[in-house]
């Protein structure tokens, strides 16, 4: 697989690699795109290579919320231009002690919601490459790196891994710190990952969540750390949503169950234990509430340097109602402690990631509908690559569970991702 974390970094280790090939390469690809790209708010003329450590001579996408010492962070917003922060957000410092290179800066829409950047989807630029973490989605895809950093409050790892085709993996709510990393809603944020694969994935959970690189630094020690999953069983939730997606997005996902299913995997159709409807409304409330009194001063304050987007989202949070609030933070709770007793028989869920592909245009970033549930839930969700449509752009398959269970569903996720074998292609000039 092209362009792989795991590959790369023993290829690297083991110095049949040249230590700064992985950056020189990624700097090659990256000026070859980029002008039409726009993956990258920031890079720099020239990097530093480390010598020691698991990630060293990796470069790594940082999404622009992140806080980077060494480099502007603008948070996607003209009121941050230019700013470069004092201290390196904790995933950052956890980058440079193992040995990784912050290769740049990723495109994020502003702060994290809704107004979009300048990035495309690099199988078609006419197409949104999803949002919020727009850039890191697209460098990933168009192999530019084998590793970045997004963000998910309600959509934002799930969906543009799913529209670039590439994996997404959003970790257990908090087992990435999100100090230095700027807030949309503290209840619902999350720290995660963009990879080319379930197995790189799983190798940024060894470094960033068990810090252990013992097991990543070793292809034989590896395949003790992360060995293949018998045929799992799966929970197979559609969601109320189930007509929004399009035809050709539950067809493949009709697709991949039958292909899981004809190789083992135990599969059982569920209903989300409360209506769909109160869990979306629920985690849209908790982020416009909790959003509303981080943004507001800055809307005040800076009111030609707010898009309409974000000052609806303070207007929208204002109005709600502390006892509302405190209603779905009850629910939120709920899922958390009662998810893992619903489907204690079960390895996994399957559910969709996106309603379908990428929507044309790049105005808007996709329906986060399909990921809502997931993040309120607080658990693990990895969304794979499933299949192409016949406009060329990607389809995905999102697997999630109970919170605390990352391993088993990276596990999964890599089971499900050799069964259905999606395709490769390479990213190339529109």
């Amino acid at each position: 697989m092209k362009n792989s974390l795991l590959p790369m970094i023993w290829g690297l280790q083991s110095g049949a690699v040249p230590r700064d090939s992985a950056l020189r390469a990624a700097s090659t690809r990256a000026h070859s795109l980029e002008a039409w790209l726009h993956a990258f708010y920031y890079l720099p003329e020239a990097w530093d290579v480390e010598e020691t450590g698991p990630l060293a001579g990796i470069p790594v996408g940082v999404k622009d919320i992140i806080a980077t010492a060494c480099m502007p962070t603008t948070n996607g917003s003209a009121i941050y231009a230019g700013h470069v922060p004092r201290k390196d957000a904790w995933i950052v410092a956890e980058t440079k002690r193992l040995g990784g290179t912050v290769f740049g800066k990723t495109v994020t829409t502003e702060f994290a919601w809704r107004q979009p950047g300048p990035t495309v989807n690099p199988w078609n630029p006419a197409y949104t490459p999803g949002g919020s973490s727009s850039g890191s989605a697209a460098a990933v895809a168009a192999g530019i790196v084998p590793l970045a950093f997004g963000s998910q409050t309600l959509g934002s790892i799930v969906r543009p891994a799913a529209y670039c085709g590439v994996v997404g993996y959003m970790p257990s709510f908090g087992a990435i710190p999100c100090e230095g990393v700027h807030p949309l809603a503290a209840s619902l944020d999350h720290v995660g990952f963009f990879t080319r694969s379930a197995a790189d994935a799983a190798a940024a959970h060894s470094l960033y969540i068990e810090r252990d690189p013992s097991p990543v630094l070793d292809s034989s020690a590896w395949a003790q750390y992360f060995p293949e999953i018998r045929p799992p069983r799966l929970a197979v939730i559609r969601t109320g949503y189930w007509m929004r997606a399009e035809v050709g997005q539950r067809e493949n996902f009709d697709a991949a169950l039958a292909l899981l299913a004809a190789n083992g995997a135990e599969l059982k159709e569920f209903t989300l234990p409360d209506d769909t409807d109160l869990i979306v409304e629920s985690t849209n409330l908790i982020l416009a509430y909790e959003a509303a009194r981080i943004f507001a001063p800055l809307v005040e304050q800076h009111p030609a340097k707010t898009s309409a987007r974000l000052k609806q989202l303070v207007a929208t949070g204002m109005a709600v109602s502390e006892a509302r609030y405190q209603a779905a933070l009850k629910l939120r709770t709920k899922l958390h402690e009662h998810l893992a007793d619903w489907i204690a028989s079960f390895d996994a869920i399957l559910t969709l990631p996106a309603t379908g592909q990428a929507p044309s245009g790049l105005e808007e970033t996709g329906d986060a509908s399909f990921c809502a549930p997931w993040t309120l839930a607080g658990g693990p969700a990895v969304t794979i690559p499933s299949g192409w449509t016949s406009a060329g752009l990607p389809l995905g398959l999102q697997i999630t569970g109970s919170r605390g269970s990352d391993r088993t569903i990276l596990a999964v996720a890599a089971w499900a991702e050799a069964i259905l074998a999606c395709p490769e292609r390479t990213v190339g000039e529109p």
